[in-house]
């Protein structure tokens, strides 16, 4: 009896370490709401300060470690950026409610901090108000070097918005900061600066995949253009399904490849308004 008893304790202690183990250890929240905007959710090595945030028209997952995105989802299609086309850049930046206020970034963090409050997920894909002012969220948000802000990444971004068009989709695509853990740059209460951005555009038309990394530097002038593995060995995330190769990601992934830009746009759009 006395054994039975002890072995019943055993396992009844094992049973509550688990599910201890997988809350502590498991992302806030889920992406049931928006799993559409993701050809597979990305996996990373440890989600257990990350928040799963659903927003009409992409999804986020939030460092609260970095106060910044993990990374952004979102499914375009040659219908979006139709959509994109006729809707007005609209809204103002804002605190996201939705987090935790000891891991919420502020948009105090931002002021006289020398750096773009700059999306991840781009203003300039949103195909309707809502989406355009959703895109705001400073959850979507990272400290970004204003002249490539405004500049070759803007470029990156409408390059992959022609892409969609003449594909016609449906075109998955992550975009996400990079942040060095040993030394981060921080803004505001820690607001992690990254030293690197990058984007991932996965063709499912073409089966297909290409990511573009960057310096987050003023004088960045040129992406460098890389595969899934390689994107996986720099940031530590897990990209399931992503990993088709890409023999002629110079063609597919536009222009910007071929040029380099000299100076940013002298004025910032919406999507891309100056810290303030």
């Amino acid at each position: 009896m006395r054994v039975r008893i002890r072995v019943g304790i055993r396992v009844s202690v094992v049973l509550l370490f688990m599910q201890w183990a997988t809350s502590v250890w498991a992302l806030h929240g889920d992406f049931a709401n928006c799993r559409h905007q993701f050809l597979e959710v990305p996996l990373a090595q440890d989600d257990s300060n990350d928040f799963a945030l659903c927003f009409t028209g992409y999804a986020v997952q939030y460092s609260g470690r970095h106060r910044i995105p993990v990374f952004s989802a979102a499914m375009l299609d040659r219908a979006r950026m139709e959509g994109a086309r006729r809707t007005p850049r609209v809204g103002q930046f804002y605190e996201e409610a939705r987090l935790p206020s000891r891991v919420r970034s502020l948009l105090s963090d931002y002021r006289q901090s020398g750096f773009d409050r700059g999306h991840m997920y781009p203003s300039g894909d949103s195909d309707g108000v809502e989406t355009s002012e959703q895109s705001m969220s400073l959850a979507n948000m990272v400290p970004q070097a204003p002249d490539l802000n405004r500049g070759v990444w803007n470029k990156i971004e409408q390059d992959v918005r022609r892409f969609v068009e003449r594909n016609g989709g449906p075109v998955y695509v992550l975009t996400g900061p990079v942040v060095d853990d040993a030394q981060p740059r921080t803004i505001g209460r820690g607001v992690a600066v990254p030293t690197h951005v990058w984007k991932l555009v996965h063709d499912t038309v073409g089966k297909r995949s290409w990511v573009y990394w960057i310096e987050n530097r003023n004088d960045a002038r040129k992406p460098e253009i890389i595969d899934v593995a390689e994107l996986e060995k720099r940031t530590g995330l897990s990209f399931p399904g992503h990993h088709q190769t890409c023999d002629r990601c110079g063609n597919a992934a536009g222009a910007v490849l071929n040029s380099t830009i000299e100076k940013p746009a002298e004025k910032a759009t919406q999507g891309h308004r100056q810290s303030r």
